[in-house]
């Protein structure tokens, strides 16, 4: 499907706090080597290989994190003035307009989909299949598309999508349903509700337009952001409305700018293996474990321990040793040591203003 009207945009900004202390300010998650050599940034570009070519794949980041995302992205073929950095964060959807109007400075006609930097995802077939099919109902309907995820367990942490009626004549294997609304991160009691009724998805923050349609929507819905994205597109250099516009655009995600008022919305079914991966206990998952539940990415001895989540940044001869301990969380880098009690994962982040600035 490597039509020559399909472009990638990757969103890769962010903090880097709930991988404290491997990630920081310049390195969060996207940039981390949580699974073996490559980052999530790299393997999300990977993804795309022969559907979208690298020239038309554009990096929206940050100053602090771009030197970072050029150095990745150049490896994978991407041109470095592909990589941009916000001037500001003022959330999702100012940089996805951005996004947009580059995209139609180069072909306005173009199909075009927004991908987070930091999921992991192992079936590259099965991705691009649901992609693909999400492009060619965006190229053949005014509609936008999402990518959901069929929830395995009542996870009040995700945003949910509730589907309805199947659309007929799709093309591919994914199924694709119209979105009747999207609903915000819910209760462990609503969540459990979702899961039981069967018409929801998590929402993956995967997007898929014809440029034609998101600028006739925002036109509606945002205005600001579609006249952003008309003097992006005409402008002699689109970097320069990043200069001279952004910081004047509403700080808006793209879910309340566009998402939730869209005239038509529309669902694929992914198909393929997803995760979020939001804590130091997601990664624990794809750790080699031992009989005591143990989980680590180095050689560890233990005594009488269990369930813990060992993970050094070097794998290096040193040993890491446990006695009479149970449901920690011990993460060494070069300069920090983190030792946190695994159901506390998601306080990780509350150190951060209580850190010397040289640690975040």
């Amino acid at each position: 499907m490597n039509t020559p009207n399909v472009y990638a945009v990757i969103l890769a900004g962010g903090s880097g706090q709930r991988f404290w202390p491997l990630s920081r300010n310049n390195r969060p998650k996207q940039l981390l080597n949580l699974f073996g050599d490559t980052t999530l940034l790299e393997d999300t570009i990977r993804r795309l290989d022969g559907i979208v070519p690298p020239e038309r794949v554009l990096i929206v980041t940050n100053a602090v994190q771009q030197p970072a995302a050029i150095e990745i992205a150049s490896a994978c073929g991407v041109p470095a003035e592909n990589v941009v950095a916000e001037p500001e964060r003022r959330d999702t959807a100012p940089a996805i307009a951005f996004a947009t109007g580059w995209v139609a400075a180069k072909d306005p006609n173009a199909v075009m989909a927004v991908l987070p930097s930091d999921q992991r995802i192992a079936d590259r077939a099965a991705f691009q299949s649901v992609l693909g099919t999400a492009v060619a109902t965006a190229a053949a309907e005014p509609a936008i598309l999402t990518i959901g995820i069929k929830p395995t367990w009542a996870c009040p942490g995700y945003g949910y999508i509730e589907v309805g009626e199947t659309v007929a004549n799709t093309e591919g294997d994914a199924i694709v349903r119209d979105v009747v609304r999207f609903r915000e991160k819910p209760t462990t009691e609503v969540a459990e509700q979702f899961l039981a009724d069967g018409g929801f998805v998590w929402n993956a923050g995967m997007f898929i337009w014809s440029v034609a349609t998101a600028r006739n929507e925002l036109s509606e819905h945002c205005p600001e952001l579609a006249a952003f994205i008309d003097e992006t597109a005409q402008a002699t250099n689109p970097l320069d409305t990043l200069e001279s516009s952004f910081r004047t655009l509403p700080k808006i995600s793209i879910d309340f700018a566009l998402m939730e008022k869209a005239s038509r919305v529309m669902n694929v079914e992914a198909t393929f293996d997803w995760d979020d991966v939001g804590s130091w206990i997601s990664v624990a998952a794809y750790l080699e474990a031992d009989a005591n539940g143990n989980r680590s990415n180095i050689e560890i001895t233990s005594v009488d321990s269990r369930n813990n989540i060992v993970f050094s940044e070097n794998a290096d001869p040193t040993n890491i040793s446990l006695v009479g301990v149970q449901d920690l969380i011990i993460v060494r880098t070069r300069t920090a040591t983190l030792v946190a009690n695994r159901h506390s994962a998601d306080d990780i982040k509350k150190l951060i203003e209580l850190l010397p600035s040289a640690l975040h």
